[in-house]
């Protein structure tokens, strides 16, 4: 039996992963000098903001390589690779991740998201509120949630998703009286082309009045790789950082 040689032009596998966990490494660490820089220029400590590497689009491997160089937080916006990607990795690696969903979610998708899940960025309707509520309970887990606020100037045909910012109390309401959703504060998407320093700040704002009435509602989900620095001057306690630590993504199919 004759066996095919490996192709000149590719490293073998060990070696692939030891290169892409060098890359990792060295992007975690300059997004971690980032963070430390904003947070020293903004008079906070390191220890307020919490990073989820957001790994949409990319393969189970690495959020394997990101656990084992510390990473505790991911965040994922499909159901479906979400939820196959978890599935592939070995028990000890999934129970050291905290998953973060981030991308729009259909009321359908609820039960899916339910089951794995760690925090829910994306609420941003009352239809959504009931039906995670419900899929919790099913599944006999208590979900944290964020309510999302659009930040964006109206537009038709626009699908980034979020609550108008005038309605985002009354659904921090609605959750915060659910019995398996936990209120953990607000999540928001800077406007594209516009700077996003008042839109953080219109956000911090929101944050401050839902907290008022709820105490625990504590989160600011803001900022991502180009605009880091002006989500942590605004108060940004959980940043969703993609590409500056993954890369360009991948062709996804």
């Amino acid at each position: 039996m004759t066996h095919a040689e490996p192709s000149r032009h590719s490293a073998p596998p060990d070696q692939q992963a030891f290169d892409r966990g060098s890359e990792l490494a060295r992007r975690l660490a300059t997004v971690e000098r980032r963070i430390e820089d904003a947070c020293a220029a903004a008079g906070r400590s390191r220890a307020e903001v919490r990073l989820i590497v957001v790994t949409k689009f990319f393969p189970a491997s690495d959020l394997a390589l990101l656990a084992g160089l510390g990473v505790r937080d991911i965040g994922e916006n499909r159901d479906q690779e979400a939820s196959n990607k978890l599935d592939e990795l070995p028990d000890h690696e999934r129970d050291r991740l905290t998953v973060h969903f981030i991308g729009q979610l259909q009321s359908n998708k609820a039960g899916s998201v339910a089951r794995y899940a760690d925090v829910v960025h994306s609420v941003d309707r009352s239809k959504l509120v009931r039906g995670l509520d419900r899929a919790a309970g099913s599944a006999q887990r208590q979900l944290d949630v964020c309510v999302q606020v659009d930040l964006d100037p109206p537009s038709p045909g626009r699908g980034r998703g979020g609550v108008a910012p005038d309605q985002a109390a009354a659904l921090a309401d609605q959750v915060a009286g659910t019995e398996h959703l936990r209120l953990r504060g607000v999540m928001a998407v800077a406007p594209l082309g516009a700077d996003p320093a008042p839109a953080f700040a219109r956000l911090r704002a929101i944050a401050d009045a839902i907290r008022a009435d709820h105490p625990d509602a504590t989160w600011i989900s803001a900022g991502m790789s180009a605009d880091l620095e002006e989500a942590v001057a605004h108060g940004a306690t959980h940043l969703r950082v993609g590409s500056a630590i993954l890369g360009s993504r991948p062709a996804f199919r």
